[in-house]
């Protein structure tokens, strides 16, 4: 109750998520000659970065490579949904073209700073992008 004697109404502030709280994107080729090897290896690896950084991966997210924009693939909105409820604190993605190709660079920018805005890291699982501190830039 307000001092006037009114209720007042409360709404709580979604919880902060767990440090270690995250989700792994996958979004690779069909290669013709074995496909799914590529999406097989970006989880493999996402897992085992997750592993190495006492990461937990709360879900696996996956989409097909080669719509451009993150934006307008299932597999990324699920992941804007996961940031957006404050349920994981970063995002393994294997390289920066997994978000975006190079000729889109605006929109792995846009979906990176989105992420950020909401408290979600993004971090690259590939090796020369771990070496470098493995985080979007």
């Amino acid at each position: 109750m307000s001092s006037a004697g009114t209720p007042q109404e409360h709404s709580a502030a979604p919880a902060a998520p767990d440090p270690a709280a995250t989700v792994l994107y996958v979004c690779a080729d069909r290669g013709t000659l074995m496909p799914g090897l590529a999406a097989q290896r970006a989880e493999e690896e996402g897992r085992a970065f997750a592993r190495e950084h006492a990461l937990a991966v709360t879900e696996v997210v996956t989409d097909e490579f080669g719509e451009p924009d993150p934006a307008r693939r299932p597999g990324w909105q699920r992941v804007r949904e996961l940031a957006a409820a404050g349920a994981v604190a970063s995002v393994l993605v294997r390289w920066p073209a997994a978000i975006a190709p190079e000729s889109s660079s605006e929109y792995r920018y846009r979906e990176s700073s989105w992420l950020l805005e909401h408290g979600v890291r993004v971090r690259y699982t590939w090796a020369p992008l771990v070496s470098m501190g493995g985080a979007a830039r």
